[in-house]
């Protein structure tokens, strides 16, 4: 295996890393607004999320920030290209997380509730705003909106928004981002043995469920015409999709007989893992379609060599941290029924 298919895998999985994790976050920032402000489960629901969002807000960026750096250092001429273009989504998509980091610092530390339902609705939004922003990148990689005229890099505003396929991708995000998340607080409001949060929560589950495959196979049919030749890969590798496929039927299947929500989400993770990997691998070697190539646009040797060796141990550092995380906290009996996992 090349040096270049090393590097955009790593950079692959810390995305794959921050596209469940960051789901979970946004999709239960949300909910968490959903059932506090409008329809009023704050008692309940609302509670349960808090507690899952308290010890994991402040790590949840770093897989995003792992991948910025990791592909401006492994591909520099993608910060000639999506710097330019991305200026605008990269700069709202920011903000968006300066607003969510607000909202977490004033939650946690603050005592003053006056205008509480203000920073929630705001808190609330910024969970489908952002997916939305970063998810234009897909749509961007496919081509034919990024251009370079005379030197100068362009993104077609009027073709990025008039695309089918940018919609569909946005679209996309947004119900992933719910139905990852819905999938997750169900199992998590069972552990806690609260079940009237679990049945609101396994409800929105079921009912995120149709419009992400619909939302899936949208997508799919617009690749074929936003880019033939990705399309064709993608047939090529089509047992990889027929596996996502596969394993969310079982996992819809188990939340709806309410058994085995544990491995539901396993199989909601394997779903997108087949998926994401299925399209990334299909995409290759393109990061930008007839633009950036992983072969053309790679660093040198040496510098290679170094960044493998740090993500290799960035990787191995915080996958355990993260699992450490989630014993202290998120799966300790005590915590995730409202009780400090420190008491005896």
């Amino acid at each position: 295996m090349s040096y270049e298919v090393v590097g955009i895998t790593i950079l692959w999985t810390f995305l794959f890393g921050y596209l469940i994790v960051a789901s979970v976050d946004f999709g239960a920032g949300f909910f968490s607004y959903y059932t506090a402000v409008v329809t009023r489960h704050e008692n309940k629901v609302h509670n349960i999320i808090q507690r899952y969002l308290t010890p994991v807000w402040e790590v949840t960026n770093v897989f995003l920030i792992f991948f910025v750096v990791g592909l401006v250092g492994f591909f520099p001429d993608t910060a000639y290209f999506y710097g330019t273009a991305l200026l605008v989504p990269g700069s709202l998509a920011i903000v968006l997380l300066a607003l969510r980091g607000a909202y977490y610092a004033y939650n946690t530390y603050g005592s003053s509730k006056e205008n509480d339902k203000i920073y929630m609705t705001i808190y609330g939004a910024t969970g489908l705003l952002l997916p939305a922003a970063l998810s234009t990148i897909l749509a961007l990689s496919e081509g034919g909106i990024i251009t370079e005229t005379n030197g100068k890099v362009r993104l077609d505003w009027i073709q990025f928004f008039s695309n089918p396929y940018t919609w569909s991708v946005v679209i996309l995000a947004l119900v992933s981002v719910l139905y990852i998340s819905a999938m997750f607080l169900s199992y998590y409001a069972k552990r806690a043995e609260d079940q009237h949060s679990f049945e609101l929560l396994r409800r929105y589950a079921l009912f995120w469920s149709g419009p992400t495959i619909l939302a899936c196979v949208f997508v799919f049919f617009q690749i074929n015409r936003q880019n033939p030749e990705h399309f064709e890969n993608m047939l090529n590798m089509s047992w990889m999709f027929i596996a996502s496929l596969i394993c969310f039927l079982i996992a819809v299947y188990f939340v709806w007989k309410k058994v085995n929500l544990g491995w539901a989400f396993v199989l909601v993770m394997l779903q997108f893992a087949f998926a994401w990997y299925g399209y990334g691998r299909s995409h290759l070697p393109y990061i930008l379609y007839n633009q950036i190539s992983i072969y053309e646009s790679f660093t040198n040797e040496t510098m290679a060599i170094a960044l493998i060796i740090a993500f290799i141990a960035g990787l191995f550092i915080l996958i355990p941290s993260l699992i450490l995380l989630l014993r202290l906290f998120l799966f300790d009996s005590k915590y995730v029924r409202g009780h400090s996992p420190k008491k005896g």
